[in-house]
């Protein structure tokens, strides 16, 4: 009854405050809760909090707490069973160390549009917004909005991220950085199955941190780990085949699971740069309309993913729309370059595009099929951090991308386009700017209506297909291949670890 799997990608803390990225949000998603929840179609549910109201105007929320739920067990609570009740009180610290300068949390911008929260007593927390968000339930989902104990806090200091105490399913027992975590069931837990059974099911939890991922799936082949949460280049066409099935030898070992990912993949302009064939509407067009999408999944990606002909909004969460967007005509794409060349007298037409190894092949075939119609496209190869540093920074005419979901709402998908969002001081790394969409933006977070929501979304999503700021690729599956002993293991469009469920058959 132990959930083996390897994190490549390391861990670099336990703290919740600091779940910025998909390994420390798994690993904290099995020791702490939060007010609320999402279940896997991404519907608000409760969680610490059983239930809550919102004032007519939506910009006070009040929830009010659960009385039974425990923090693990640490001597430090100095009561007779080393434990005690979470009461809102705990909340009111939690935020504040969340936005506590001096704990420099990259998670502070999650209460950047409250005006205030307090305790009122011991199981009611009111929270009360600068303007009305719609999104905001799914928020307080994210793991920066757990609740954490202030005596641990302070007992620890800075050494809470090795010596995590929450309410969650699992607790902490081993972490040896680099080499091994080992988690154990929470035999405290608040939650039960639907006819009674406390949860979690499963023992334990042991993450192994082995940094090559061809020795992650051999440990995997061999029945070591449990599960593998991603499709690398350096064994996919071992486990799948071209169209993307599960090769024969594995159909009796392993479970294979494809779904939605709340991930756009993109290619990016940055419109301020000096380029001016990115400044140009022409040629990002033609780029465009220049590659086949599907024709890149099913060759490059084995099938993979689902080509981005829509917008940037992705399958699987509302305002996507599948009749708008770019599909594959060269035949425009042709037009578009040599009116470009026209217009600028530019017979040579050319763009540099930064990426990554993993991603390299993807742009060698866009390279090549934009060489078909008149323009050079260069591909320069760099690490993810220098990419990521250049893109802040606006050095990068032309990059590669991913936006992936912070929280269930396509607001979210759309904040990469509001001006008032430019890189450094937010995510609008191409600099793209529309006062219609800027309105339309603003506009959206006083209506609550979700149906008249999703309706500006989309028409906010035809403006920036329309202006082509950015190329979108495809949208993002999330692929799992589990072991067939293993059960209950669920998918989620955020494709986040939920092990509270999951139990293992002998």
């Amino acid at each position: 009854m132990i959930f083996r799997y390897n994190e490549y990608s390391n861990i670099q803390t336990l703290d919740p405050a600091f779940a910025r990225n998909p390994p420390i949000i798994w690993t904290t998603n099995q020791l702490f809760n939060s007010l609320v929840q999402l279940d896997d179609s991404l519907h608000v549910q409760p969680d610490i909090a059983k239930h809550w109201n919102i004032s007519d105007d939506n910009l006070t929320y009040t929830f009010f707490l659960r009385n039974d739920i425990k923090f693990h067990k640490h001597p430090e609570f100095k009561t007779t069973d080393s434990t005690r009740i979470v009461v809102a009180q705990d909340f009111e610290y939690s935020f504040n160390r969340l936005i506590d300068p001096k704990v420099a949390s990259p998670g502070n911008w999650v209460l950047k549009n409250v005006e205030k929260y307090k305790a009122i007593n011991d199981t009611t927390f009111q929270i009360q917004l600068k303007k009305p968000f719609p999104a905001f339930l799914g928020l307080m989902s994210m793991r920066y909005c757990s609740v954490v104990p202030k005596e641990i806090v302070e007992f620890y200091g800075s050494d809470f991220r090795a010596n995590p105490i929450g309410t969650g399913p699992f607790k902490f027992k081993l972490w040896e950085e680099n080499i091994k975590l080992v988690l154990r069931k929470n035999e405290l837990y608040f939650e039960k199955d639907a006819t009674g059974k406390q949860l979690p099911y499963l023992e334990a939890v042991a993450v192994t941190f082995l940094p090559d991922k061809q020795t992650e799936f051999l440990q995997f082949a061999k029945g070591k780990i449990d599960f593998l949460n991603s499709l690398d280049a350096s064994y996919k066409d071992e486990l799948l085949t071209p169209s993307g099935k599960l090769r024969e030898k594995f159909k009796d070992k392993i479970t294979f699971t494809k779904s939605p990912y709340l991930n756009s993949e993109y290619l990016g302009f940055y419109l301020d740069g000096e380029n001016d064939e990115v400044k140009s509407e022409l040629i990002r067009k033609a780029i465009n309309y220049g590659f086949d999408r599907q024709k890149m999944i099913t060759y490059l990606k084995n099938g993979v993913g689902t080509p981005a002909n829509s917008g940037f909004i992705p399958n699987g969460i509302q305002g996507y729309n599948q009749q708008k967007g770019y599909t594959y005509h060269p035949e425009k794409a042709e037009k578009l370059i040599k009116e470009y060349i026209r217009v600028s007298g530019n017979k040579t037409p050319t763009i540099r595009i930064a990426t990554d190894n993993n991603y390299q092949s993807l742009f060698e075939f866009i390279q090549r099929e934009m060489e078909k119609v008149g323009l050079t496209v260069i591909v320069d190869v760099m690490t993810p951090a220098t990419i990521r540093k250049k893109k802040w920074s606006g050095e990068l005419d032309t990059f590669r991308a991913s936006w992936i979901a912070d929280y269930p709402d396509a607001e979210n998908f759309l904040s990469p386009f509001y001006s008032k969002n430019f890189t450094p001081n937010g995510p609008n790394y191409t600099h793209f700017k529309n006062d219609t969409f800027d309105q339309l933006y603003e506009q959206s977070f006083s209506v609550t209506d979700p149906t008249l929501r999703e309706q500006l979304y989309i028409k906010m999503d035809s403006i920036v297909i329309a202006h082509a700021p950015i190329v979108p690729l495809y949208y993002d599956q999330a692929t799992r291949f589990v072991q067939k002993n293993v059960k209950g293991l669920t998918n989620n469009p955020q494709n986040f670890l939920v092990l509270k469920r999951v139990w293992k058959e002998k």
